[in-house]
């Protein structure tokens, strides 16, 4: 195979064409002039012919030398103007940022905390994937995901943004027209409002302090994300176990109620993941640092 040509020595007899001058090309580079005129030297004996005429007064290209030039300077210009571009993009956060989470960010507070991340950083763009169901951040080519619970990836980096917790709440209309539980116990004898449950049915795990209890819970409505378990549970179809980024607000307000006040699930980790890059990129950088310092109302503060 034919040994390539050492690139460096094309860019410094190249920049010694421009400059028409070895000490000129040699502070430019910041090199030695001793340098500049061996790698020049290397090019020559490498190609066998002259490229530069060399006189105490002056430089002059050979025919060989100019017809060389012609066909080295634009390509090594495009390779320097994509290798800036590159690292530009590294420093200034720009480009398109894919993000993935689940269905539950699809609501306003998200929208609030995205449109100001936008309005901070303009020339970033998001292409945003909601989805409760599992993406391979890899085959999907997804930059960032919000997960809520345990990771199953242990491929991916994961930076823990918050955490969230679980409310047991119901209608106003269901809490004035049921005997409301006064122990976890008393859930099996109400319709629940179910996520992910098989045949409408599931468990509960509840805590309260050091004390922790497993309830088997049934209903007339089942869903895989919480926007369809909180419409159901405030048409007063029963009690449900809601996140505490969709309760809070419908507490204060009086559209639901909060039943067993000192019971809830299990605290749940919320983290931001990507897959594992020696070099992050500054628009993946900054859109972690404004979520870790997001107070968002969908999970609690770390």
């Amino acid at each position: 195979m034919t040994e390539l040509t050492d690139l460096n020595d094309i860019a410094v007899f190249v920049r010694v064409v421009q400059l028409d001058s070895f000490s000129r090309a040699a502070q430019a580079l910041g090199m030695p002039v001793s340098t500049v005129s061996r790698k020049v030297t290397a090019l020559e004996q490498r190609l066998g012919v002259t490229l530069l005429q060399r006189t105490t007064r002056k430089l002059s290209l050979t025919t060989q030398g100019r017809a060389y030039y012609d066909q080295c300077s634009e390509p090594l210009s495009h390779l320097f103007d994509a290798e800036h571009a590159i690292t530009e993009t590294q420093r200034k956060p720009e480009g398109l940022l894919r993000m993935s989470g689940p269905v539950m960010l699809e609501y306003e507070p998200f929208y609030t905390f995205l449109s100001a991340f936008l309005n901070k950083y303009p020339a970033i763009q998001v292409d945003l994937y909601f989805t409760n169901l599992f993406v391979d951040l890899i085959a999907e080519n997804v930059d960032v995901a919000i997960r809520f619970g345990d990771l199953r990836d242990s491929s991916l980096v994961a930076q823990r943004v918050g955490r969230s917790v679980r409310y047991l709440v119901a209608s106003p209309e269901y809490a004035r027209a049921h005997a409301l539980p006064a122990r976890p116990e008393d859930l099996s004898a109400h319709p629940c409002v179910l996520i992910n449950a098989r045949n409408n049915e599931t468990e509960w795990q509840l805590m309260s302090g050091r004390k922790s209890t497993k309830i088997r819970v049934t209903g007339p409505v089942a869903a895989r994300d919480f926007h369809i378990v909180n419409a159901f549970v405030r048409r007063g179809h029963g009690i449900a176990l809601l996140p505490s980024g969709y309760a809070d607000a419908q507490i204060a307000s009086g559209e639901l109620v909060r039943i067993l006040p000192n019971w809830s699930s299990p605290e749940i980790s919320v983290h931001a993941v990507y897959p594992t890059r020696r070099f992050m990129p500054s628009k993946l950088r900054a859109f972690l640092d404004e979520l870790k310092a997001w107070d968002s109302p969908l999970w609690l503060p770390l």
